[in-house]
């Protein structure tokens, strides 16, 4: 691409594209033009892939968020490819609407990114109960990331999670520590959500127990970029107060009516049909071949075209 179209709901920093692509060696036309053709090439080549006509688009981003590594881009399409497979409760197509979860327990991006081209996700838990449990949640979650993955051009994540208007003990009481742990390696591995720092809102010591789960989940060097935070004040050490919804401070319309906005792109007819045209993009285990397990890391010798 030569810029990155106009959005309807997320925006851009005037050098996002000139920005991220030179950190990665990616700046000439040439260079990235060889990145997604390698990509695309490998992709035709997988027996295993059950869908193999990715835009162009769509494969530059994974590389994007794979930090300009044609390497990390295939192992992240492995892995959601085999997510939908299996974990397939978690993909399954709805009308978004019909979550009634999401008005007590809201989660969005927010539309303007960080100076250093970070997006911000916002998660604000104000629900008394869920007797429900998260599932709808967490496939509100991955809706958004589809999203994320087919329109935006970041660095990676800054999350804040505002726990502090929480029932923290049915919180715990309807927690599924394998289902969060499943939706956090979606999250990281298949969608490829580097988190570049995760804050937690609370002046409850119960939220050290779900603390302790996400620190479990990721990486070391992840898991001492979570932060909890009794105050907004400290907050603001992190994350651009202006960036924020206006009841935390910021210059953003409010969490409520930045969610409806993005439900409204969530639930139209294109992007219902282009999650019904992903969920194609699964995996015939039985076809994968014998050396080739996406439970065995990166395998093979594949080109990196920037390294850490």
């Amino acid at each position: 691409m030569d810029t990155i179209p106009k959005d309807n709901f997320i925006e851009f920093n005037t050098n996002t594209l000139e920005f991220i692509r030179k950190q990665y060696d990616l700046e000439t036309p040439e260079r990235i033009e060889e990145a997604i053709n390698l990509l695309e090439d490998w992709i035709k080549k997988q027996p295993h892939f059950m869908k193999k006509d990715f835009s162009r688009d769509y494969l530059e981003r994974t590389i994007i968020i794979s930090k300009g590594s044609v390497e990390r881009a295939k192992f992240k399409l492995d892995r959601i490819c085999t997510f939908r497979t299996i974990y397939p409760e978690f993909f399954e197509v709805h009308d978004v609407r019909s979550y009634k979860i999401i008005n007590d327990l809201q989660g969005v991006f927010l539309p303007k990114m960080t100076s250093d081209h970070y997006r911000i996700f916002f998660i604000k838990n104000k629900a008394k109960s869920f007797e429900k449990g998260f599932h709808d949640f967490y496939r509100y979650i991955f809706m958004q990331c589809e999203y994320i993955q087919a329109h935006d051009y970041c660095n990676g994540l800054v999350v804040i999670l505002d726990y502090r208007d929480a029932n923290m003990m049915e919180t715990l009481k309807f927690l599924n520590v394998n289902d969060l742990r499943k939706a956090l390696e979606i999250i990281k591995d298949g969608y490829g959500m580097r988190i570049n720092g995760m804050h937690f809102l609370t002046e409850s010591n119960a939220m050290d127990a779900i603390v302790n789960v996400f620190k479990q989940v990721f990486s070391a060097k992840v898991a001492g970029r979570l932060l909890t935070h009794t105050s907004l004040d400290t907050l603001y050490q992190y994350v651009p107060k202006d960036l924020l919804p206006k009841e935390y401070g910021g210059k953003e319309k409010s969490l409520t009516e930045i969610q409806n906005n993005f439900v409204v792109e969530l639930s139209s007819k294109e992007f219902t049909a282009y999650l019904n045209e992903m969920s194609k993009a699964c995996t015939n285990q039985h076809l994968r071949r014998d050396n080739d397990s996406y439970d065995s890391g990166l395998q093979g010798s594949f080109r990196t075209l920037s390294v850490d």
